[in-house]
């Protein structure tokens, strides 16, 4: 599988190593080195690059790279999100949605969403939003057993009449959750950035 041996190559190398992303290609390599675009059937072509902060109880927060390993304690969150100020101007000033989701779930349950909100906009700092969460944080959980999962952040264009879409309700399960298939049925179209992280079982 792919997947697994994009783990086995850099797990050593990412775990504990966090910093932002700074490079548009660099993000859309890792991507496609997990496999990510195809595994979730999405068009992966970023224009700006989406920052992913964990709040830390103790110590510095830490701001995701895409495709480093964090320890499942450190993921508590809830995560903040802002846009880097050098790929601001191809950004907008919003309105954003901003998903989250994990492709690697057990099959009967995937994808599973850990995060859905709209109405974030650029407010000179970290993204806010005028609408509470659809669907709030959810902490990763991967099941003991398990490998690492990828836990996917994507960033869309709001389309007008997005907060009328019903396809997804805080009623919603957020099991078997089809990011594809929504981004399709709301008119989100392809993303406009992400990042992603690795989070194994807790030890």
């Amino acid at each position: 599988m792919r997947f697994s041996v994009y783990l086995n190559a850099v797990i050593p190398l990412l775990t504990f190593v966090h910093g932002q992303d700074t490079c548009l290609k660099e993000v859309k390599s890792a991507f496609e080195a997990a496999n990510i675009p195809e595994d979730i059937s999405i068009t992966f072509d970023p224009t700006v690059l989406l920052e992913v902060t964990l709040p830390q109880t103790s110590g510095d927060s830490i701001t995701l790279h895409a495709g480093v390993q964090v320890p499942r304690e450190d993921t508590a969150g809830p995560p903040t999100f802002s846009i880097d100020p050098s790929t601001a101007a191809a950004a907008g000033p919003g309105p954003f949605v901003i998903a989250a989701v994990d492709p690697d779930a057990p099959p009967t349950v995937a994808q599973i969403r850990h995060f859905l909100g709209s109405d974030f906009t650029v407010n000179g700092g970290p993204l806010t939003n005028s609408t509470p969460a659809i669907s709030p944080f959810r902490q990763p959980s991967p099941p003991a057993g398990s490998g690492a999962h990828r836990y996917t952040f994507l960033l869309f264009n709001q389309p007008v009449n997005f907060d009328e879409q019903t396809v997804v309700t805080s009623n919603t399960s957020v099991q078997l959750f089809n990011i594809s298939a929504f981004a399709a049925a709301t008119g989100l179209g392809s993303p406009i950035g992400g990042t992603f992280m690795l989070v194994a079982p807790a030890a």
